[in-house]
């Protein structure tokens, strides 16, 4: 039964992103056709066409599922358990630490190759 439905959505769902490809179409040519306006009301016009354009794709199967996705990303951002500022203080300065040993273990390595090839060569 629920299979019926989602076909049933699914037929429209061409048409509904038929409109959401042409308003933003509208919006890029609208902007470039009034150039000459001011550009506040080329912003405005164009986060009215974006808004619409989104209200209408979120309508979809596809968009459905993105909020869905959305919702569920938000609720796992919540357990996230995130580092004290003393933990990330010193997180950070062991990687600093670590990144500028490397970087003199690497000239130390370089240089020595560099004086042997100078030496070899002459």
């Amino acid at each position: 039964m629920s299979t019926k439905i989602e076909n049933q959505e699914s037929r429209f769902d061409g048409l509904k992103w038929l409109a959401v490809v042409v308003l933003v179409t509208v919006g890029v040519v609208g902007n470039y056709a009034f150039a000459a306006e001011s550009l506040l009301y080329r912003v405005l016009a164009l986060v009215v066409l974006s808004g619409l354009a989104g209200y209408i794709a979120l309508q979809t199967v596809k968009g459905d599922k993105f909020a869905s996705l959305v919702k569920e990303a938000r609720i796992e951002i919540r357990k996230v358990v995130w580092p004290t500022r003393q933990e990330l203080v010193q997180t950070t300065m062991i990687v600093v630490v670590f990144v500028l040993v490397v970087a003199l273990v690497l000239w130390g390595i370089d240089s020595l190759v560099s004086w042997s090839i100078s030496g070899i060569i002459g």
